[in-house]
């Protein structure tokens, strides 16, 4: 499920193709993401992609830390 970005101003996906969703912290273990981001990504805007993106460190971190 990746997104190639087509658009230079639009994020690409931050999807590795590691795709599962922790039951704990509800975020993908590969990207970091929640479903509906998942889901929705292709209809986000570039500024909602990017505050996104911007969360993901911590967001795996958690995964990290609750695996």
């Amino acid at each position: 499920m990746t997104d190639k970005g087509t658009d230079a101003k639009h994020p690409k996906s931050p999807c590795i193709q590691t795709c599962a969703v922790s039951g704990r912290t509800g975020f993908c273990i590969g990207c970091g993401r929640k479903l509906g981001e998942i889901g929705g990504w292709t209809g986000f805007s570039a500024d909602q992609k990017q505050q996104i993106i911007d969360q993901l460190p911590a967001r795996l971190a958690s995964v990290a830390a609750n695996a």
